[in-house]
């Protein structure tokens, strides 16, 4: 759609002389002479046909159209203006923020010591947070997240779909050695995470069982805190493969039972389309896509990726 405007000259000379109710002042702010902006606000006005500002001897103020037209452009200007300053921050910044859960948090932090040995320049900012990333402030420049395909203008690299699992210390399942089969479960203490109440009815159901009763369990904010809860004894959790597997090797966690259940949702590196282009994106996405190939704990979802590869 062709848009309307007058040029953007003039509206820059208004937008100045309504700001600080001076055309002296706005020809000081653009750096041209007080005739260039008096000469501007005229041809703006001529093309509205309509005054914007009473003059008078050595003053001017803005008339009841130009008070209500200089709102509007002062927030396009300034929204102008933070665009800019975010695309020349991106561009030139070598600061790479990267935004997920605690969970994955676990998983990327040992692995960064590699990629800053790859991409020195870099400089990694990595926060976590139970809630997605919408990338409309542009304080984030990739996350790391677990769900589906929702945002518009954002690209999105499947990484693999997460298997849930029963673990529980070897101290619980040493005190409740009647725990040998999924319906066993059923007196026992669960640890559940707030935000994928859908986890226990989906392994339940993978295990060919009624679904458990969970509201009786602790509930926690991540999967990080239930598996520390589990170690402690203090119920049987839902292990996220690939995420501390390193606890099931070293006998921190047992696993249950020879049943699993996809997680809900699944995983991704998302970041704006219109990163593509920046370096530091684009090293990181590629550095992450290979530490993943690599990764032996990776569910059957990423090793059918690796096999068609």
């Amino acid at each position: 759609m062709k848009r309307n405007l007058p040029p953007l000259n003039s509206l820059r000379a208004f937008e100045a002389a309504a700001r600080h109710c001076s055309f002296r002042l706005a020809a000081e702010e653009l750096n041209v002479s007080h005739s260039a902006i008096s000469h501007q606000v005229k041809l703006l006005e001529s093309q509205l046909n309509v005054e914007l500002f009473h003059r008078a001897v050595g003053s001017v103020s803005l008339t009841e159209c130009g008070e209500e037209y200089y709102p509007a452009l002062r927030d396009a200007f300034d929204r102008m203006s933070d665009a800019t300053d975010r695309v020349r921050t991106e561009l030139t910044s070598n600061v790479l923020t990267i935004q997920t859960y605690i969970t994955a948090a676990g998983w990327l932090i040992p692995r960064l010591s590699d990629f800053k040995r790859k991409h020195p320049d870099i400089q990694v900012h990595l926060n976590t947070s139970s809630e997605d990333t919408t990338f409309e402030s542009g304080a984030v420049d990739i996350s790391i997240l677990m769900g589906y395909q929702t945002q518009q203008d954002v690209h999105y690299d499947y990484l693999f779909t997460s298997e849930i699992f029963p673990v529980c210390s070897p101290q619980f399942l040493e005190e409740h050695k009647s725990l040998k089969k999924p319906q066993d479960l059923s007196p026992h203490q669960l640890l559940s995470i707030k935000n994928a109440e859908q986890d226990w009815p989906n392994w339940c159901q993978a295990a060919g069982i009624d679904e458990i009763d969970t509201g009786k369990g602790l509930r926690f904010d991540s999967y990080t805190l239930a598996l520390d809860a589990a170690i402690d004894s203090a119920g049987v959790a839902l292990a996220l493969r690939p995420f501390r597997m390193k606890d099931l090797r070293d006998k921190r966690l047992v696993e249950l039972f020879d049943v699993k259940a996809q997680a809900y949702g699944d995983w991704y590196i998302a970041f704006r389309e219109n990163r593509k282009r920046s370096k530091k994106v684009s090293d990181f996405r590629h550095w992450l896509l290979k530490q993943i190939e690599d990764d032996q704990d990776m569910p059957a979802s990423r090793k059918d990726i690796k096999k068609q590869n």
